[in-house]
């Protein structure tokens, strides 16, 4: 095994091919992962506890065990060269024990700060970037509190604010999201009046318990977008990709359109809070950063991913360097290349409810780069897959991927 840098808190300075790489989940991003560390000549073992996952179909080797199984973890670090990770929701303090003998270029300090929503609002200001207006909720009556007036401060939280916001007003309306554990709209409730109020303080009559939560304020957006970053552990040396935008539906992404149409000062405020945050982390592979710009052109940070994201999946064709080989480079300690867009494109997604509409026309469009997971097991909402179109005319392609009626049943 190579040795480990004391200088890099147990980071390797570089590895080579033949070094393995193990990825604790094996989903699709872990396949993906996997694919460009193959391409890169090194092998590769995953954690997940579903058998033949999907990054298990192209890894050398797969443990069977759940995420915060410490004895599966310490196996898994045993085999490799260094530990990665492709979701967010895995155990921290799990990672931490096996440190000492495997490395873990992005530590564990992205890992708990992403993971809580309180801590990562916090860090985003503290780091110099525009939130939605949010205050700490860990009662009912604090959450009645907070939506009962509005103060002077409903304005996007900004850079290097105070960070006591125990007191900020928010008003209706507004979200309230669990401060951990949600995806996809997942431990999300949207309040817009009285009447939902009550329905969560039914639920929390009902359960006992009000889970510690944030109150985020709603953000009058021109579009949603999203910008990705990555490093190799060295403050020096990161790498942006272009500013892309994103549209979703029931709260699951559905489209990324690469690059977004923005004035050039968005673009250029987009890239630079994404290297202030990367900085901040002395990030070590890749982070996704979820955006809003607002009409007036305010560029606001929504959430931080810290991992490659669903809405980078169309950099595989369409730049000169994808998100996966970044963050494997990242996390080897090899220097990362300038991103060069090779051509605009637009990515969608293909839910549970689109495989057989989708397959039913793959013959009609040659045009398709289609990517399929190879999950065993399809459900309504699900993603198993997405197609990526490279194109000139990026809103003709919108108008020509929805023509198809593939995407009408999402609704």
């Amino acid at each position: 095994m190579p040795s480990l840098s004391e200088e890099t808190n147990g980071r390797i300075e570089q590895l080579m091919p033949g070094a393995t790489i193990g990825i604790i989940g094996g989903g699709q991003l872990g396949q993906m992962m996997a694919i460009a560390a193959k391409y890169h000549g090194f092998r590769v073992g995953t954690l997940d506890p579903t058998p033949d996952c999907p990054c298990a179909q192209v890894a050398d080797w797969q443990i069977v065990a759940d995420y915060d199984d410490e004895t599966a973890i310490r196996n898994l670090a045993q085999r490799s060269d260094v530990l990665t990770y492709e979701f967010e929701n895995v155990n921290a303090d799990t990672i931490d024990a096996v440190r000492g003998q495997v490395a873990v270029p992005q530590g564990t300090d992205l890992l708990r700060v992403t993971q809580e929503r309180v801590h990562e609002k916090t860090f985003i200001n503290r780091h110099g970037s525009l939130t939605a207006p949010w205050r700490a909720i860990h009662s009912i009556e604090e959450l009645e509190d907070a939506l009962s007036a509005v103060d002077d401060d409903v304005d996007p939280v900004p850079p290097n604010s105070p960070t006591d916001c125990r007191r900020r007003c928010i008003g209706y309306p507004a979200v309230l999201k669990t401060c951990s554990g949600g995806y996809d709209g997942h431990g999300q409730d949207v309040l817009r009046g009285p009447e939902d109020l009550a329905r969560i303080r039914e639920r929390a009559r009902q359960k006992g318990a009000f889970p510690a939560s944030i109150l985020e304020g709603f953000v009058d957006f021109d579009f949603e977008a999203s910008v990705l970053v990555c490093g190799n552990g060295n403050n020096s040396d990161l790498v942006t990709f272009p500013l892309v935008r994103n549209e979703h539906r029931h709260n699951i992404l559905h489209m990324t359109i690469a690059p977004a149409q923005a004035k050039p000062s968005i673009a250029q405020e987009a890239h630079e809070l994404a290297i202030r945050l990367a900085k901040g982390f002395e990030l070590a592979g890749t982070l996704a950063i979820e955006l809003f710009i607002t009409k007036s052109g305010q560029v606001i940070v929504n959430e931080l991913a810290p991992r490659p994201h669903n809405s980078g999946h169309y950099t595989i064709e369409a730049c000169s360097l994808d998100q996966y080989d970044a963050h494997i480079r990242g996390i080897v300690g090899w220097p990362l290349p300038k991103v060069k867009l090779l051509s605009p494109a637009v990515m969608v997604n293909v839910l549970g409810q689109h495989v057989e509409p989708t397959r039913r026309v793959i013959p009609l469009h040659p045009e398709w780069n289609v990517h399929d997971y190879g999950k065993g097991e399809t459900r309504r909402d699900r993603k198993m897959g997405h197609i990526t179109v490279l194109t000139n005319d990026t809103a003709r392609t919108v108008d020509e991927l929805e023509a198809t009626g593939c995407w009408d049943n999402l609704e």
